[in-house]
């Protein structure tokens, strides 16, 4: 089973900085292919999780937190496309929290931060693993994205809908094993 890697809180603000480029090097023998800067990755040899897990782990410079999701997964939500066709306003991003384990919805969706006033962030679905939503370019977007962990209440981390579309097209091409050189 192919897996796809998502690292919480890497390259964000100067803080946890790495390479996702190097380490996919490092991590060959698993044929890792890095997605872009913020630790993003499809494992093609993963072999057991827990020896994978452990591989990544020793090669990363600091402690992270370390989601891992079924390819067929990530195939899925590409195929059910929880946005639809319309395209989203030129101020508004659609992206996806990825749950450390499938959590409970502690509200009835959709759920808006600020809950008074203009939106930042809007959550509009969630299905498993996967919380959907779309969020405005604000400077305080972000600290409304972490308010995802307590709605669902574990750790989730946050990438945008062109990235899980990036990860699908890397995930139909089985044989692309390659390293990207990215990030």
């Amino acid at each position: 089973m192919v897996l796809v890697v998502f690292l919480r809180g890497v390259n964000v603000g100067g803080h946890r900085t790495f390479r996702p480029s190097i380490l996919a090097q490092k991590l060959s023998a698993y044929q890792v292919r890095n997605v872009g800067a913020a630790g993003t990755f499809v494992v093609r040899k993963p072999g057991s999780r827990a020896k994978f897990r452990a591989a990544l782990l020793r090669q990363l410079p600091f402690e992270a937190e370390i989601f891992l999701c079924d390819s067929r997964d990530l195939l899925r939500l590409e195929t059910e496309n929880p946005f639809g066709a319309h395209p989203s306003p030129p101020d508004v991003v659609r992206f996806v929290s990825i749950l450390s384990k499938a959590g409970g919805v502690r509200a009835s969706l959709p759920v808006t931060f600020p809950a008074r006033g203009n939106w930042l962030v809007k959550v509009i679905a969630s299905q498993g693993q996967f919380v959907f939503g779309v969020y405005r370019r604000h400077m305080k977007t972000i600290g409304y994205l972490g308010q995802v962990d307590k709605l669902y209440g574990v750790p989730a981390t946050t990438r945008n809908w062109n990235t899980i579309i990036a990860i699908t097209r890397i995930l139909k091409n089985p044989t692309d094993g390659r390293v990207d050189s990215n990030g």
